[in-house]
């Protein structure tokens, strides 16, 4: 048996924890890069106490997801700012905008050169700067993973700068920035959240320490969405911040499926919430690998284990209704389907086309044929 897994050095987990942010920081050098996301208002608590431990600070503002031409313009902006540490307080995005500034900050060459398939995939020549990550949403992990998703709305794709060294030096998970999220945006997250627990479970990447991580964290995440969505309930929140952590060390180590094949490639043609896309496909890749899975073999127990608890938690405990019961009541919860965030009928084959040679595909535990990708489309239409 041989595998590696990577992790930050540190993580901190639990309420009131963000409080020992800005003296971690200063631990590092005397000037700071906070980045953040649309409102700056949310963030005036850390900047008062990374100015009380004496540190230099400049900011910077995400509004959206990364785009490529943001990283550009945000590098001319800080006008060769150099930090002894950058520290990220926001959901997914922002961590992603983060953790491309923390490794190209350093570097000489153009951003694009550094980007798979847009670009050259040119090497990081310099060790990233240290970063630290607050999430403020509990559904990407993107505080302890290596990439940064970076869209390039020109070609219609999302794709990532990736490097092992870009994993965050210190994560700071606490519930008490992520609780009283809008509802839409709680349902996103945790959509994401429990997809990247269940595809590193399935992955054909799928190692005994993911495994152990994911075994914990499926059951928890499954029962405590409901919880969070529907009641904004402190220990919902507790629970689904610690499975998202887990979702971002397992498919760090272990790779993800055909749920974030296809959703990098639909989130570039759409815009739309990536926790969004993921929880319109996760009930129809599931269904397809149930398709796919021979009894008797580890997948299928595998798969088995993992239908069982959404039949507990969302088919009134009755065989094979988890599925259904989950995508209604995503629906009800205000989900919407891949037609209505503007994935068009006619780009499909497209779409399924690029999805096929998409990095996360090569988790899924079951090569998919065109076909089946159109089905598993329309099934999430």
């Amino acid at each position: 048996m041989t595998f590696s897994f990577s992790s930050p050095q540190t993580i901190h987990f639990g309420r009131g924890q963000s409080q020992q942010a800005a003296a971690i920081a200063a631990g590092y050098g005397k000037t700071a890069l906070l980045v953040h996301g649309a409102n700056a208002d949310r963030v005036q608590w850390l900047m008062k106490s990374c100015a009380d431990a004496g540190l230099m600070t400049k900011t910077i503002s995400c509004k959206s997801e990364p785009s490529l031409q943001a990283i550009e313009q945000a590098l001319v902006q800080l006008g060769g700012f150099h930090p002894s540490v950058v520290v990220a307080v926001g959901g997914g995005s922002v961590m992603d905008f983060a953790k491309t500034l923390a490794a190209l900050i350093p570097c000489d060459g153009s951003p694009i050169e550094y980007l798979e398939i847009v670009g050259t995939g040119r090497l990081l020549e310099h060790e990233p700067i240290p970063m630290i990550a607050l999430p403020t949403t509990a559904g990407t992990g993107a505080e302890v993973t290596k990439n940064a998703v970076i869209s390039v709305p020109e070609r219609g794709l999302k794709v990532s700068l990736r490097d092992p060294r870009m994993i965050p030096q210190v994560a700071i998970v606490d519930p008490d920035l992520m609780q009283g999220a809008p509802k839409h945006v709680a349902l996103c997250a945790g959509l994401d959240a429990i997809t990247q627990v269940i595809e590193p479970y399935l992955s054909v990447k799928a190692n005994p320490m993911t495994d152990a991580l994911c075994l914990a964290a499926i059951p928890v995440g499954v029962r405590a969405l409901r919880d969070v969505v529907e009641q904004d309930c402190p220990e919902g929140w507790d629970a689904l911040a610690w499975v998202s952590t887990c979702g971002g060390l397992t498919l760090a180590n272990a790779g993800l499926g055909a749920v974030h094949g296809f959703a990098g490639v639909i989130g570039g043609k759409t815009n739309a919430p990536h926790g969004e896309v993921c929880g319109a496909l996760l009930p129809p890749v599931l269904e397809s690998h149930l398709r796919h899975a021979e009894k008797g073999t580890d997948i299928h127990a595998r798969l088995t284990w993992v239908m069982g608890h959404f039949d507990v938690y969302f088919g009134q405990a009755q065989k094979n209704a988890g599925l259904a019961g989950l995508r209604q009541w995503s629906i009800e919860m205000g989900l919407r389907g891949l037609n209505e965030i503007g994935l068009l009928t006619e780009n499909h084959s497209e779409v399924a086309a690029a999805a096929a040679t998409a990095s996360s595909m090569k988790g899924n535990p079951f090569p998919l044929s065109e076909n089946e990708l159109m089905q598993i489309l329309q099934a999430a239409k």
